[in-house]
């Protein structure tokens, strides 16, 4: 699955991203992913919960990749 994500504002955290397109279904959860080492940022694994994410990132988690815009 392929999909763009429209940032509102300057930057996005990675854990509010999982959230808010219903890839983890609490902060925890969110937190868990980011963990377990399985989240692509531009090509590398990011360890940083709250790394903020900016328009051009592209997130690859399992089959899915996020283009932020």
């Amino acid at each position: 699955m392929t999909e763009d994500f429209k940032i509102e504002g300057k930057y996005i955290e990675l854990i509010q991203l999982l959230k808010v397109l219903g890839i983890a279904q609490t902060g925890g959860h969110a937190k868990m992913i980011v963990e377990d080492e399985v989240v692509f940022r531009n090509g590398e694994i990011e360890t940083r919960k709250r790394a903020k994410l900016i328009p051009g990132d592209v997130i690859v988690l399992d089959d899915i990749t996020i283009t932020l815009k």
